[in-house]
């Protein structure tokens, strides 16, 4: 299962949708997909001394040091695609 949650300008993100065999499961590869767009997103608009992020197998967590409009916009589109996996997979993913 995975679990997300967003509170106090912090997100995180743990745990495997065990939805398929590794490797072959859309819903970890979507979720995957999502936290690394959003990451290089942070990267590629100079944002990375706004927020901090780790990255490890099964886990991510951004944290917002301090909320300008390309993190507040990258923030809230990964949040809004965390929820439409969450209703379109509600057995793989859950929002704590």
């Amino acid at each position: 299962m995975i679990k997300f949650a967003f509170k106090n300008q912090s997100l995180t993100v743990t745990g495997h949708a065990l939805y398929a065999k590794h490797g072959e499961d859309i819903v970890c590869a979507s979720v995957s997909t999502a936290i690394i767009l959003s990451s290089n997103l942070i990267s590629r608009f100079k944002q990375d001394k706004h927020v901090e992020v780790a990255i490890k197998e099964g886990y991510f967590q951004l944290n917002v040091i301090k909320e300008t409009p390309e993190v507040k916009h990258i923030v809230d589109n990964l949040l809004w695609t965390l929820e439409e996996l969450r209703l379109q997979y509600p057995k793989n993913i859950t929002k704590e």
